[in-house]
């Protein structure tokens, strides 16, 4: 199982990672656009596709092509623990070292998006100390760190969850399967 998980883990973690690398550049364009979070959510989702196949590779190759959904789920949600891990590697790399002033340009890009809705003044200052105490604790390093693991974690256990359902299949299933396959084959013969 650890060389599935790593392999598929991996791919799925370098998937995020390439593209946050290409798009972290142009955040505050994409945030001005609006399609920031369509394009990263995006990214997480096709790079998590690679659960499903992770997930069928170890019941075809590894497990005899039976697999229970614990297992399964097992299987994607530590591939999902290793892409989300890449996914956080590279946000702090990017954070603490490229652009330590994310923070503050987000927090400034959310306040003028408030502005220019025409929100009043007291749904601007709430903005605005809402924002401030984002930055304060975006500082943390642990928060930051929690909070990136969560975004494309969350993501991931769902993809683990519907691949494990959809995967699954139980040792009798499998014998009768290839029973009725063989059947099948013997009346064509």
């Amino acid at each position: 199982m650890k060389r599935t998980v790593w392999t598929f883990g991996l791919i799925a973690g370098a998937i995020m990672s390439v593209m946050m690398v290409i798009t972290i550049p142009f955040a505050d364009r994409l945030w001005e656009m609006g399609t920031a979070e369509v394009i990263g959510y995006t990214t997480i989702i096709a790079a998590f596709l690679l659960i499903f196949f992770g997930i069928r590779s170890y019941r075809d190759n590894k497990a005899g092509r039976t697999i229970s959904f614990g297992r399964a789920l097992l299987v994607g949600v530590l591939i999902n623990v290793v892409a989300s891990a890449c996914y956080v590697a590279t946000w702090e790399l990017i954070y603490y070292r490229l652009y330590p002033d994310f923070g503050e340009r987000y927090a400034a890009h959310a306040i003028e998006k408030e502005r220019t809705k025409g929100g009043t003044e007291a749904e601007l200052a709430k903005k605005i100390a809402d924002m401030q105490k984002f930055q304060e604790m975006y500082r943390n390093p642990f928060f930051n760190v929690a909070m990136t693991f969560l975004e494309p974690f969350s993501v991931g256990l769902i993809v683990s969850v519907m691949s494990a359902g959809i995967l699954r299949r139980r040792r009798d299933h499998a014998s009768s399967l290839a029973e009725s396959t063989a059947a099948g084959l013997g009346a064509l013969v």
